[in-house]
């Protein structure tokens, strides 16, 4: 609905089928959300409202002081109903926040106490029911997103599930748990490596105990990939053909697979998969302490067309190619241990983010180029592996997966080796004391 004179006509003439006479504000708000659907923006939603407030109040001109009121009493309804019945976080409002929130919100004056206990009552006892457009409803059932994978801490990095997504690879994987979140060391006991069906599905990384089950509900657990870094992990020498993967948030993860040309597979398919479907990051935080911040890395899957996507990839490389070489010209002037470690950080992160676009502009432009003659992905994807593969094995074998860019600013794969282990050693007393005290006696004073 927008904001013009037509508009307002329009829906003026439209909320003359409703008749409100004679019932509530939370019945006839109930009977009018289960014919019209609230859909777009903040503005245009509260645009709807007011026409309703505006036709509440003609059919009931002695319930409230004017339509302003219903309109504020009707978004307080709206609010109260997300609160109790929403997925918030922390304690509901009770009865006397919400007339505390009102106090003052009638014209100047407070509602009737009475009123809005009765309104609380109500949506607690019963919560509002939504009109959802079809095709609104057709997507909810096709891409549902399934709650428990949702990540519990930010909303815009939920897991991207999708039932009809595209399986881009499957096949045995060993992974090893290397860092967590924001890249600290994953503790000693958690490092083990086990043994995994991996189902790249997606956006997803579904890794499942020892075998293939049809359902995703089997995986024991699920990394996405969105934002994405793989490549060889030339650093860890103890077992052949490992990739390491890094996380939008830091995390990292070893895989080994059963050959070379398999590790190749997944590390060309991850990074592909990444590039495609990545979407472009938020701004940083902005706040009033001066400490860096990585930007949020949004999990929802891009729309944009593949040359789009280039476009894009190559506008945030030239972007981060630029803050590299002025964080690296401008060093800090007090040289603060502090200040020191934020440079060292905002290096370590640009440096990351230059390689990963660097890989996602090299493998679009390989997928670009590739001539789909192929009916399914299957052979497109098998297609591409060959491609990428062909053009790692020129570079020789040393300089084979150097071609991916390697990161040198995301965590170190040192040699995981134990802590040598404390021998204490019981000695006895002559062997304590490697020396023999020389005593020098005092001469008396009469002497």
């Amino acid at each position: 609905l927008n904001s013009n004179d037509f508009s307002r006509a329009v829906g003026e003439e439209y909320l003359k089928f409703f008749d409100f006479t004679g019932q509530s504000l939370d019945h006839a708000l109930r009977s009018f959300l289960k014919v019209v659907v609230l859909i777009g923006e903040t503005q245009e939603r509260e645009r709807v409202l007011q026409h309703f407030a505006c036709r509440f109040h003609q059919c009931n001109p002695d319930s409230l002081s004017s339509s302003g009121a219903v309109l504020t009493l009707t978004c307080a309804v709206m609010l109260l109903n997300t609160d109790l019945h929403g997925q918030n976080v922390g304690k509901a409002m009770t009865t006397s926040n919400f007339v505390s929130n009102l106090e003052g919100m009638n014209e100047g004056e407070n509602f009737s106490k009475d009123l809005l206990k009765s309104f609380f009552n109500s949506i607690k006892s019963e919560p509002l029911e939504w009109a959802v457009d079809e095709k609104e409803l057709f997507l909810e059932e096709n891409d549902k997103v399934d709650v428990q994978l949702r990540s519990k801490s930010n909303p815009f990095q939920d897991v991207p599930h999708n039932k009809n997504a595209i399986v881009f690879k499957q096949g045995f994987l060993q992974r090893k748990a290397h860092a967590d979140i924001d890249g600290k060391r994953t503790p000693w006991g958690r490092r083990s490596w086990k043994t995994f069906y991996g189902v790249l599905k997606g956006m997803v990384l579904y890794l499942q105990k020892d075998d293939y089950r049809k359902e995703h509900q089997g995986a024991e657990e699920v990394v996405s990939v969105h934002h994405s870094l793989a490549e060889q992990a030339a650093e860890y020498t103890k077992k052949p053909h490992v990739f390491r993967l890094q996380t939008a948030d830091w995390r990292v993860f070893l895989f080994q697979a059963s050959s070379k040309a398999e590790m190749s597979s997944w590390i060309s398919r991850i990074n592909l998969v990444s590039a495609l479907h990545s979407a472009p990051p938020f701004p940083a935080a902005v706040g009033s302490q001066r400490r860096f911040s990585r930007p949020i890395l949004p999990a929802a899957q891009s729309a944009q067309t593949l040359e789009r996507q280039l476009q894009s990839h190559a506008g945030m490389l030239e972007s981060f190619q630029k803050d590299l070489a002025y964080l690296q010209e401008n060093l800090p002037e007090r040289r603060r241990p502090k200040e020191l470690e934020e440079h060292r950080l905002r290096e370590q992160y640009l440096l990351h983010e230059k390689c990963r676009f660097e890989v996602y502009i090299q493998v679009l432009e390989a997928w670009r180029n590739l001539d789909k003659t192929a009916d399914a992905m299957d052979g497109a994807l098998n297609l591409f592996d060959r491609t990428m593969f062909d053009s790692l094995e020129e570079l020789g074998q040393e300089e084979a997966m150097d071609g991916l860019k390697k990161s040198h600013s995301s965590p170190s794969l040192e040699l995981e080796m134990a802590p040598p282990p404390v021998v204490r050693v019981r000695r006895n007393i002559s062997e304590r004391r490697t020396y023999r005290r020389t005593f020098i006696p005092r001469r008396s004073k009469d002497l």
